[in-house]
C-alpha cells in the first residue's frame, strides 16, 4: 500500500497557548494531574492514573504544541510521536482502544503539516505508515467501541482517514453511514442524550460538526441523519448556554473550555432555538445580563449512567460574564472521595435534608438507584414580563414523607431574583411518615438545609449585622442575598471542584438553616443587584491562564 495524505484540511482542533508552553517548560497536566517531567518526555514519565494515560494517548495535547507553532514546539512535537510510533505503535497494549486511536488519527491528520515540516524523508515515512496502520486498525476495530461517545470518536476518525488517507476512501461512506446510525440510537428526538451531561452532549456536538465539515470540503454530503442530528442538537446546547458563554454544571458536565461552546454553535451555523419549556432536563431563566438554569427532572439513574448526581432542583447563575451561583462540580479528577462528594445533594445548590441526599447511589456500586421520580415543572411569565419556574420533587417522600418544592423568579431588567424553598407533606400517607420521623427526633424536627454554593472569584462578607451577605464579582458589580429570617444563615466554607486544576478551589457557600416541624415549612430569600450598581458595566478584569506550580 502507498503511504500519503489527499489534500491535507486545515486544524479543526485548536489548542492553548498557555498550555503549550508549560509543555514545552516539562510542566505535563493531563486529566487534572500535574508532572514536573523536568528533562524527561511525556512517555518517559509515570502515569498517575489511567484517564492521564488515556489522555497523552489521545494526542490532544498535540494541538497545544501546534498553538505555539514555532520551531521548538514542533521539534518537541515531531519527537514526541516518534517515540510513540517506536514504544507503543504495534497495534496492542496501551493507546490502542478504538476511541483513543480515533482521536489520535484525527489530531495527527490535522496537522500532518505540523509534524512533517522540517522532517527527514525517513521520519517522514514513518509516521504516515503508523498512520495508515492506525487508521486500518479502525476500519476492522471500531465495532468493539462502546456506544455513544467513545463510538463517535472512532468513527470520526475512520472518516477522516477515508478522506485524507490514500488507498482508504473504500472506507469513507460505511463509516459516514454507521455514524448516521449511532447519531438515531444516541441522541433523542428532542436533541438530548441520557446521561443529561451538557459537556458531554457538547463533546458529541463538536465531532459531528468536524465530520461533516470534512466531509462537505472534500466535496462529500453528510448523511441527512448526521445533519438532522446537529440541528436538533444546537438548540439544545445554546439552552444551556449561560450568560458568560460556559455550559451548566450538572451530572458529570464542566462549563467548557472558554469560547469551545460558542464556537461550535457558529461552525454548525445552526441559528434556531429550543422551544419554551425544558430542555433534556433543565429550565433557563435568561433577561437582562442575568441567566438561570435550574436541574428539574430525575437524576440520570442505572448502573449504565455512573455520573448522576442528586441535584434535582439545584441550579446556576450568572451575571454577565461573570458566574455567581454555582455547584461544586465533578470531583473524579481530585479522587474517589472528591467524586462521590461532589455527586451528593450538599455539593448543590439547592435543599438538603441533613444527612440525606435526594437520590443515592447504589450499595456497591457506582451509580444511583433510588431518587426522585416525580418532578413537577411549570413556567410562568407574569403580566409584568418576569418570570418563574415552580418545580417540585419527591426525593425525601419514601424517608421522611416529604416534597421539597422550589420557586425562582427572574425580573423582567434581571437585576432580582426570588425564590422560596419549601418542604411539604402532601397527602395522609405522608403526613403519617413525616409523623413517625418527628418522633424519632424527639419532636426537634427535621434539620435542612438551602446552600448556595459560590464561585471562587465572588467575594463573600456578611453585612447589616449579619441579615445579609454582599456578593462583590470582580467585573467590580455587587449582588445581594437576603432572606426572611425563618432560618439562621451562615457563610461557610465551600470548594469548586474544576476540571484542569491540581486542586480543588475553595470557595464559600450561603447557608440558610432551619428544621421543618409541621407538614409546611417555607423559606424565602432574594438575590438582587445592589441599587448603585447600573444595569450595564464594562467587564475590564480578565482571567489569566492558569499557572501551574
Amino acid at each position: 500500500m502507498a503511504f500519503g495524505l489527499v489534500n491535507p484540511p486545515e486544524p479543526r482542533t485548536i489548542g492553548s497557548y498557555a498550555k503549550g508552553r508549560h509543555l514545552l517548560s516539562g510542566k505535563i497536566m493531563l486529566a487534572g494531574h500535574l508532572i514536573h517531567a523536568g528533562t524527561k518526555t511525556i512517555w518517559q514519565i509515570r502515569s498517575p492514573v489511567p484517564a492521564f494515560n488515556d489522555a497523552r494517548h489521545g494526542f490532544a495535547w498535540l494541538d497545544d504544541l501546534a498553538a505555539i507553532g514555532d520551531s521548538v514546539a514542533r521539534d518537541v512535537a515531531q519527537d514526541w510521536v516518534q517515540q510513540w510510533i517506536a514504544e507503543f505503535g504495534r497495534a496492542k497494549g496501551d493507546g490502542w482502544a478504538p476511541e483513543l486511536v480515533g482521536r489520535r488519527v484525527m489530531r495527527w491528520i490535522n496537522h500532518a503539516g505540523f509534524l512533517t515540516r522540517g522532517a527527514d524523508d525517513d521520519d517522514t515515512d514513518t509516521f504516515l505508515k503508523s498512520l495508515t496502520q492506525q487508521a486500518f486498525f479502525l476500519s476492522r476495530r471500531w465495532h468493539a467501541t462502546p456506544a455513544g461517545l467513545p463510538r463517535l470518536e472512532a468513527l470520526t476518525g475512520l472518516i477522516y482517514a477515508g478522506l485524507h488517507l490514500k488507498g482508504f476512501d473504500k472506507y469513507r461512506e460505511s463509516a459516514a453511514n454507521a455514524l448516521a446510525e449511532e447519531c438515531d440510537g444516541l441522541i433523542d428526538s428532542d436533541g438530548g442524550i441520557e446521561s443529561r451531561n451538557a459537556e458531554e452532549l457538547l463533546d458529541i456536538f463538536t465531532l459531528l460538526n468536524w465530520a461533516a465539515a470534512a466531509l462537505e470540503q472534500s466535496q462529500h454530503m453528510p448523511h441527512d441523519d448526521h445533519i438532522a442530528t446537529i440541528q436538533r442538537i444546537a438548540p439544545v446546547l445554546r439552552a444551556l448556554r449561560q450568560a458568560d458563554g460556559g455550559l451548566a454544571r450538572f451530572h458529570g458536565g464542566g462549563r467548557g473550555l472558554d469560547g469551545r461552546l460558542d464556537r461550535a454553535l457558529s461552525q454548525s451555523g445552526v441559528k434556531t432555538r429550543s422551544k419554551s419549556g425544558s430542555v433534556m432536563g433543565y429550565q433557563r431563566l435568561a433577561t437582562g445580563r442575568t441567566s438561570l438554569i435550574m436541574d428539574v427532572a430525575p437524576p440520570p439513574m442505572g448502573p449504565d449512567q455512573t455520573r448522576g448526581h442528586a441535584s434535582t432542583l439545584a441550579f446556576e447563575m450568572t451575571s454577565g460574564r461573570r458566574p455567581v451561583i454555582v455547584n461544586c462540580g465533578e470531583g473524579s479528577s481530585f479522587g474517589t472521595d472528591w467524586a462521590r462528594a461532589g455527586r451528593a445533594t450538599p455539593s448543590h445548590s439547592t435543599l438538603g435534608i441533613e444527612g440525606h441526599s435526594s437520590a443515592r447511589i447504589a450499595a456497591g456500586g457506582d451509580f444511583l438507584n433510588d431518587g426522585p421520580d416525580k418532578v413537577p415543572v411549570e413556567l410562568i411569565r407574569a403580566d409584568n414580563g418576569s418570570i418563574m419556574i415552580e418545580a417540585a420533587h419527591d426525593g425525601y417522600a419514601a424517608s421522611h414523607g416529604l416534597y421539597h418544592i422550589r420557586q425562582l423568579e427572574l425580573s423582567p431588567d434581571g437585576r432580582n431574583i426570588t425564590g422560596s424553598d419549601a418542604l411539604t407533606a402532601v397527602n395522609d400517607l405522608h403526613k403519617a411518615r413525616f409523623d413517625a420521623v418527628l418522633d424519632k427526633t424527639l419532636l426537634q424536627g427535621v434539620l435542612f438545609q438551602v446552600r448556595f454554593h459560590l464561585h471562587p472569584d465572588v467575594t463573600a462578607s456578611l453585612d447589616m449585622g449579619g441579615k445579609a451577605v454582599s456578593l462583590t464579582l470582580k467585573s467590580t458589580e455587587v449582588w445581594v442575598f437576603r432572606h426572611d429570617s425563618k432560618a439562621t444563615m451562615a457563610l461557610e466554607p465551600s470548594v469548586y471542584l474544576e476540571k484542569g486544576r491540581l486542586h480543588p478551589r475553595p470557595t464559600k457557600q450561603v447557608v440558610l438553616s432551619t428544621r421543618s416541624m409541621t407538614y409546611a415549612t417555607r423559606v424565602t430569600w432574594s438575590l438582587s443587584k445592589a441599587k448603585d450598581t447600573p444595569n450595564s458595566i464594562r467587564d475590564l478584569e480578565h482571567d489569566g491562564p492558569v499557572i501551574l506550580r
